[in-house]
């Protein structure tokens, strides 16, 4: 398979203006300002078939369609780099590997909705990236990609680097745009929606970082060819972050539609040390987790997961073998879960933390027979509740945990005590 996303990060010197521009950096976006419209821009971004990479699956060029024209307001563009879900790191490879790609991309969907100021908004975490990405937008400053009359085109534009502060709510996109505001990272209520009533009240359109790093090939190469990748309605190639109980962990780029066991066993190399596989999250820590027995016959795209009882999220991949304790992983997950909420909301701020409480009471010997309906029961009432997909999050990796191994929490329950670690 020929690599779109990380076809540049093994290259030396991968961060730099010059190594990028020799395989053909910027030549996407001197296309795009030469050739094409903005809005044949967002049509040939519509035939891509280009999806979200953030987690939601959206089709960009649609996102992108929905921001009027005729505003009287400024327009904005929003690099969503505020990677914080467990268990994925695909985005801080590209930023820390390939800065150029998401800038060449962040400047070309600004182009598309005649936005003349873009931020990338980076995880507070992310400090060496933040340096990588600042340099390389000086860098683009420096080249004339940026700024005043680019590449002669008449078209200006500014990028702003902003570093968040550590919250995970941080990466929904409105609570980005609060936090970008200068308030709290609280999310807003949609409608509505960003592309209207976004940063500072104007339309705005907020983008994943690998959603943006596909943008230069896709231009380079055309819409057709990348619509001829992947699946159906799954178009292109994803990045997955596998990490957990697996021979082979890290980033990798995939194709739309691959075989999810194959790919843990001949790609990622399977289960170490002979141990068998117990469980597997696709989508990262908020999503349900498939056991071992459900992963045959799935595939590696939006739809596929999704008949499987899952999601793709973000591509967090976690794999857990049968030395995984499944009651300290839901407590695990549902104590980060607790800790981020954002309290807006009434069943996310109560619930979270309660359902916690009863994964650690659980764990430690201390738990009763009715806490995991109460579980089911409290991550119910989450559900669907709350402004934001975060309560959903928080509650759909607790159910799931319950549901799939109910007889390993029983036996917790029962013996008052760890089942497995004590095996």
């Amino acid at each position: 398979m020929e690599k779109i996303l990380l076809r540049n990060i093994d290259a030396p010197d991968s961060h730099t203006l010059a190594a990028y521009r020799s395989r053909g950096g910027y030549r996407a976006l001197e296309r795009a300002l030469r050739e094409m419209s903005p809005e044949r821009l967002i049509e040939e971004i519509k035939a891509s078939g280009l999806r979200g990479r953030g987690g939601a699956g959206f089709p960009t060029g649609m996102k992108w369609g929905f921001v009027p024209k005729d505003s009287p307001k400024p327009k904005y563009v929003v690099c969503n780099a505020d990677e914080s879900e467990p268990g994925t790191f695909k985005d801080r490879v590209l930023i820390e590997k390939d800065p150029h790609a998401i800038i060449e991309g962040t400047i070309m969907a600004a182009y598309a909705i005649q936005s003349h100021t873009a931020f990338i908004y980076i995880r507070g975490e992310f400090s060496f990236g933040a340096k990588v990405l600042e340099k390389a937008i000086d860098e683009a400053m420096q080249a004339g990609y940026l700024g005043k009359n680019i590449l002669g085109s008449g078209y200006d534009l500014d990028i702003i680097l902003h570093r968040g502060a550590g919250a995970y709510i941080c990466g929904e996109e409105t609570g980005l745009l609060s936090s970008l505001e200068g308030g709290k990272g609280w999310p807003k209520v949609k409608p509505p929606f960003p592309a209207t009533h976004g940063l500072f009240g104007c339309p705005t359109v907020v983008n994943n970082v690998e959603t943006l790093a596909s943008l230069p090939w896709i231009i380079d190469q055309g819409a057709a060819r990348y619509a001829a990748i992947g699946t159906e309605k799954s178009k292109g190639t994803k990045l997955f972050s596998v990490s957990g109980h697996i021979r082979r962990p890290g980033v990798y780029e995939v194709e739309m539609g691959y075989p999810f066991k194959r790919f843990l066993e001949e790609d990622c190399g399977g289960v170490p040390e002979g141990k068998k596989l117990k469980g597997v999250i696709p989508g990262g820590a908020s999503m349900p987790v498939l056991r071992a027995d459900e992963i045959d016959g799935v595939r590696m795209d939006y739809e596929s997961f999704q008949a499987a009882g899952t999601l793709l999220g973000s591509g967090g991949v976690i794999v857990m073998d049968e030395s995984a304790c499944m009651v300290r992983a839901a407590w695990n997950i549902a104590r980060f879960f607790a800790h981020e909420s954002c309290g807006q909301c009434t069943p996310c701020r109560e619930g979270c933390h309660w359902m916690e409480k009863i994964f650690r009471r659980i764990e430690h010997g201390e738990g009763r027979k009715e806490d995991l309906d109460l579980v089911l029961s409290v991550s119910g009432n989450i559900m669907g509740n709350t402004i934001c997909p975060f309560g959903d999050a928080a509650a759909m990796p607790a159910a799931a945990f319950v549901k799939k191994y109910r007889e390993e929490f029983e036996e917790h329950i029962r013996q008052k005590r760890c089942v497995v670690l004590a095996a």
